[in-house]
């Protein structure tokens, strides 16, 4: 792991006496795009959290770009479930926010916020306040502030989940590509199996809670540049699917027999 860009080792999350995970290790190379995927509540947010340095581990240490994260991480963006636009600001106000905060020229970073909005299918809609937008337009706002500044890593915490099914295609489609042509480092969470692998280079199972450590690894080995669409029927991606949930499978019967006894 030493040209990792992400690197987690040995990391224990507690809250007050819940261990949600337990000498987690794993690395992330530079440019890469990693998924996590496992049941609900095995700390896949909170590996986000640790990265972002929005959160501390009980143990162990957590490295982005080379550093140790002990604050709050300026060179990751960080895309969450739900948006954090702001209500009182227009599009075009809330996505040059993040030059403005970096010290760039008012002027320019309203240049390179008008760029980005037109890149995300918004142009004309700068004006607008988030209360006139879709939930869609919403996200597109949410994906502009993500990657404006151009950070190297990049966080995504089910940033689509919310969607319906013909817009949720289309953000994975734009996502890929404004990827690609950046090259950071994401770290995607999702519960979708299938949009993961679609996705990513590579899928992390965490195992279920309490105590979620890393179960599998799987590479994608499917060809770049991918069409979300289309990935399920490239050879070799039902395969991987099915051999990935056999693993994901066991952790969801798992949290859910937990789920039952403790209720």
């Amino acid at each position: 792991m030493a040209h990792a860009s992400i690197v987690l080792e040995n990391v224990t999350v507690d809250f007050g006496g819940y261990h949600a995970l337990q000498n987690l290790s794993f690395g992330v190379p530079e440019g890469q795009f990693a998924a996590i995927v496992g049941p609900t509540g095995c700390g896949k947010t909170s590996v986000l959290n640790m990265v972002a340095g929005l959160a501390k581990a009980a143990s162990g240490q957590v490295r982005c770009g080379g550093r140790l994260v002990d604050s709050v991480q300026c060179s990751a963006a960080y895309m969450f479930q739900q948006d954090a636009l702001l209500p009182w600001k227009t599009v075009l106000e809330n996505v040059l926010l993040g030059p403005l905060l970096r010290g760039a020229a008012r002027r320019d970073a309203e240049t390179l916020a008008r760029h980005w909005i037109a890149r995300v299918g918004l142009k004309g809609l700068e004006a607008r306040y988030p209360a006139q937008l879709s939930g869609g337009q919403r996200k597109r706002v949410a994906m502009a502030q993500a990657l404006i500044c151009g950070l190297p890593v990049l966080l995504l915490d089910e940033p689509f989940s919310a969607l319906d099914a013909q817009t949720r295609v289309l953000m994975e489609e734009e996502l890929l590509t404004l990827w690609q042509e950046q090259g950071a480092t994401v770290l995607f969470v999702t519960h979708d199996l299938e949009e993961a692998i679609s996705l990513a280079d590579r899928v992390l199972i965490f195992s279920a809670g309490p105590g979620s450590r890393l179960k599998a690894d799987y590479r994608v080995d499917l060809p770049r540049p991918r069409n979300v669409v289309e990935a399920r029927f490239i050879p070799g991606f039902m395969d991987l699917y099915r051999r990935i949930w056999a693993d994901l499978k066991e952790e969801v019967l798992a949290s859910h027999e937990r789920s039952k006894a403790s209720a």
